[in-house]
């Protein structure tokens, strides 16, 4: 990802790119917010008891609950740490970190829901959509690995800030690649989120401290994680492209 970010790309081209690029079916019900708004960093994790173990994993930004066979997540969709795509008001705004080219938008919070298979069982692989295709632990979005028009992410990779998000024209702050704030902080081989068929997302590392070697074209193996011990089907988050996922492995929920 350092090369890339060193590309002699124009910001002019990001700010083009960008009104159209990361784009989901139906824009995100935007809540309205005002530059005075400071958002606080939280790390008390979710105690619903009635989902699968995983979801304790998820902080308090996420409200999780259990309905029928699906597990629905909720949240606000905005990041808990610093980013210079806050409005310069906020609390965890900072500037942007050399190299950054900064896209003309700025972060919003909107009504984010997820609904999950609560068992996730493998079906026949199917492509992920343009928009969220997931939740990190943190409650925002997780997009795949592709700009507008199913395009290269290209001169979007040089409009992430340091932790490696940004948002896109409505405000919706997400994730292409490898989420840093969430390896970073609770290691390389940690649980970064879930996409919608309920497979869970983790950090680029095994439990073992490895780095997985047998991935499909989805970006995922079955193995041993620390929240299942005998094994199931999960992602990894890599250096290269499809960085989180190149595919559904079970039959996808719903997002709205």
């Amino acid at each position: 990802m350092t090369g890339q970010k060193k590309t002699d790309l124009g910001l002019a081209a990001i700010a083009v790119a960008l009104v159209v690029a990361c784009g989901s079916p139906a824009a995100p019900t935007a809540t309205s917010t005002t530059t005075t708004t400071t958002t606080t960093t939280t790390t008390t994790t979710n105690t619903n008891t009635a989902a699968p173990a995983m979801y304790a994993r998820f902080t308090s930004a996420v409200t999780v609950s259990v309905e029928g066979t699906q597990v629905v997540l909720k949240s606000a969709g905005v990041p808990d740490h610093k980013s210079p795509y806050w409005p310069t008001t906020n609390a965890l705004y900072e500037a942007a970190t050399a190299g950054v080219q900064l896209a003309p938008n700025t972060i919003s919070s909107y009504s984010f829901t997820l609904r999950v298979p609560s068992s996730p069982a493998v079906a026949t692989a199917s492509d992920t959509p343009l928009g969220a295709i997931g939740m990190a632990v943190n409650g925002v979005a997780i997009f795949n690995q592709y700009a507008a028009g199913r395009s290269p992410l290209g001169a979007e990779i040089l409009s992430f800030d340091r932790f490696n998000g940004h948002p896109q024209q409505q405000g919706q702050y997400h994730y292409h690649v490898e989420p840093l704030w969430l390896t970073s902080n609770s290691g390389a081989s940690s649980l970064i989120g879930v996409l919608t068929d309920g497979f869970p997302v983790y950090g680029p590392k095994d439990t073992d401290g490895t780095s997985p070697s047998n991935l499909d074209s989805c970006n995922g193996h079955t193995h041993a994680t620390v929240d299942a011990p005998a094994g199931i089907y999960h992602y990894h988050v890599t250096a290269t492209t499809p960085y989180i996922s190149g595919c559904f492995k079970g039959t996808p929920g719903s997002v709205g």
